[in-house]
């Protein structure tokens, strides 16, 4: 068939990227549409904001401003079922959207198996408005003058401690003292022993407290153990792992474990060349990797250029990830934990670089285009 159109739907870091790159889609004659809520609360900044270090508008995007600005059609929308037989899309509000080529890039959601979401007082780590809402709840009641929160944070990954050593600075805030238990089957969070021996301690020092153990139930007023165990709970925030969104289950398509989309290395669905998907929601097939945002923001050139061929017949590129990657955790105080493969740094130049990159980002996508500027 003619490729005259490519959709992109969600508006992760690769799609910014392509938003801002539209006119070379365009050139290639094809028209561009993206499919997203009006706004993109950026990841990398979201531990600042739950902690107040940060304002709200530090870490977002006006994602129907950038479309707009770049001659984007952009529909305020998320997509509910995808028909790829007829290549049409089915919107939340009931409305159809059809496809010539497809472009994913939904992010992940929090993983829930003993169905904990919609109980009292828990808070899954994704969607991140989610922590947006808390962080709200928990500076009203420091106001009003309630006792700090007893909080179980499940999960014993990076994401887990960040968000708990966020709360420690939310709660110090508003001039309580931190409550925080993590809770995981183990502790170590994949990171070398020196390191997680310092990252511990920083966290005791905060009031954070490590358990083993996995929570499975929700009762009023504590969280129960698989062995039984109770723990007093006034809030739960759920950051035990991430899977993709339900509506990439609903493609027919391989997945790997964690129901991510299986692509190939021009991130095209493997099954389907049609479906292109980056970011947390996919996985390279043979480059099994962790969520993590540096991805998708180097898989945005290749998945440009491999959009662009669709309309011009040039060759598409293949994305190799690297086997190494940057990752810092903002700890709060001040500090972060950089790591990179065996090396670590602990303290406030980690922290330094890690707002230096990602306000960057987002500086970088706020800019207006070239010819305006």
């Amino acid at each position: 068939m003619t490729v005259r159109s490519v959709t992109l739907v969600g508006a992760g870091h690769a799609h910014l990227h392509v938003v801002r790159q539209a006119v070379r889609l365009r050139s290639a004659g094809l028209t561009v549409t993206l499919i997203a809520p009006a706004l993109f609360h950026y990841s990398g900044l979201a531990s600042g904001v739950l902690s107040g270090a940060l304002a709200l508008d530090e870490a977002q995007i006006d994602v129907a401003a950038l479309a707009a600005a770049f001659g984007v059609r952009h529909l305020a929308q998320s997509v509910v079922a995808v028909d790829r037989a007829a290549r049409i899309l089915t919107l939340a509000d009931g409305a159809t959207e059809p496809y010539d080529r497809l472009s994913l890039n939904i992010g992940s959601v929090a993983v829930d198996p003993h169905g904990l979401v919609g109980g009292p007082g828990v808070w899954p780590v994704k969607p991140l408005s989610q922590l947006l809402t808390l962080r709200a709840r928990i500076e009203a009641q420091a106001a009003a003058g309630a006792a700090a929160p007893r909080i179980v944070v499940a999960g014993g990954g990076p994401s887990a401690l960040e968000i708990a050593a966020s709360l420690c600075g939310l709660v110090e805030r508003g001039d309580g003292r931190p409550q925080v238990t993590v809770i995981a089957p183990r502790h170590g969070a994949g990171l070398p022993p020196a390191a997680w021996s310092q990252l511990s301690a920083a966290l005791a020092e905060r009031g954070a407290v490590l358990r083993s153990g996995l929570v499975v139930a929700r009762t009023s007023d504590s969280v129960r153990l698989a062995d039984g165990a109770l723990e007093p709970c006034d809030i739960l925030v759920l950051a035990a792992g991430l899977s993709a969104p339900p509506l990439i289950g609903q493609l027919g398509l391989p997945l790997d474990g964690e129901g991510r989309l299986r692509v190939m290395p021009t991130l095209q669905a493997i099954g389907d060349p049609a479906i292109f998907a980056v970011g947390d929601c996919a996985v390279i097939e043979g480059y099994a990797r962790p969520a993590a945002g540096v991805f998708g923001v180097r898989a945005a050139p290749v998945l440009l250029n491999n959009l662009v061929a669709q309309g011009d017949d040039r060759p598409t590129r293949a994305y190799h990830p690297q086997s190494r990657w940057l990752s810092i955790m903002d700890l709060g105080e001040g500090r972060g934990l950089a790591v990179r493969g065996r090396l670590w740094l602990l303290g406030r130049a980690a922290l330094w670089l890690k707002r230096y990159l990602d306000l960057g980002f987002i500086r970088r996508m706020r800019a207006p285009p070239a010819s305006s500027a």
